[in-house]
């Protein structure tokens, strides 16, 4: 990843006017998505309420589209990357996973197909991203795989058991969330993975300020993460390999180190 790239600061105000003049056909789309997340926050201050209510929006014109993908093919694309690299890196078929941010299953299908039955458990703020999960469950007839779909307001995992997952997964949720956020998750992860098991994570990487652009897309330095899950007991390794692949997001892989 590009250095210059890492240390840019989107939320400056030099960097959006450079930015419109170099894209003048996004100025219009921008300034629509600016009002109409600006009342969003107003009419509901909680992120994990503002940013639902986003999803809603979003999944309402293309669920593909509302988890980042502009086209089927690069909905495809960006699943089977995550699926692959997953893959490469230890998810056998007999592992129990649990997806945070599911979507609409666009690398959940695969690690449905993949999995035994029962052994996959996708969680999402969003309850329209679900449905539309349900009908990608249907449309590749993964139905006696019996995958869990289920909303949650927040990342505690009160309702699941201990030491329970080998495989913990969340692939563009931290880019869009406050550190309050990260924190709770990271506070609470460990209790719910299985001896030997694995935390990954995607985040927005910046080598500068840390900043965020209309409370939807976070930017965060590798440190600030790894100090965050060394205050819970955890173990975080910078995942440099994934950066190879063709994603703007970096990679952390979070473990319980061995007592």
């Amino acid at each position: 990843m590009a250095t210059r790239k890492l240390r840019v600061n989107r939320s400056a105000i030099t960097h959006k006017v450079r930015y419109a003049v170099r894209n003048p056909e996004r100025i219009v789309p921008y300034v629509k998505r600016t009002a109409r997340d600006s009342w969003l926050r107003v009419k509901y201050p909680n992120h994990v309420d503002y940013y639902r209510a986003v999803m809603a929006s979003d999944a309402a014109r293309s669920p593909e589209a509302a988890v980042g993908s502009r086209s089927h093919e690069r909905w495809l694309a960006l699943g089977r990357m995550q699926f692959d690299y997953l893959r490469e890196h230890g998810l056998a078929p007999h592992h129990r996973m649990l997806e945070i941010g599911c979507g609409n299953l666009r690398a959940g299908w695969r690690f449905i197909e993949l999995l035994e039955p029962g052994h996959y458990y996708g969680m999402d703020i969003s309850p329209d991203i679900l449905i539309a999960a349900k009908k990608t469950v249907a449309e590749r007839g993964l139905q006696d795989k019996l995958p869990y779909l289920t909303v949650t307001h927040d990342l505690t995992f009160d309702f699941l058991p201990d030491n329970h997952f080998d495989v913990v997964h969340a692939h563009s949720v931290f880019s869009h969330s406050p550190i309050t956020v990260i924190d709770e998750c990271l506070a609470h992860v460990g209790r719910v993975l299985a001896p030997g098991g694995f935390f990954d994570f995607t985040f927005d990487r910046t080598e500068g300020p840390e900043h965020h652009v209309l409370r939807e897309d976070f930017y965060y330095r590798t440190e600030t993460l790894v100090r965050l899950a060394a205050r819970h007991g955890l173990e975080a390794t910078f995942m440099a390999d994934w950066e190879k692949r063709p994603h703007g997001q970096s990679k952390i892989r979070v473990t319980v180190p061995k007592s």
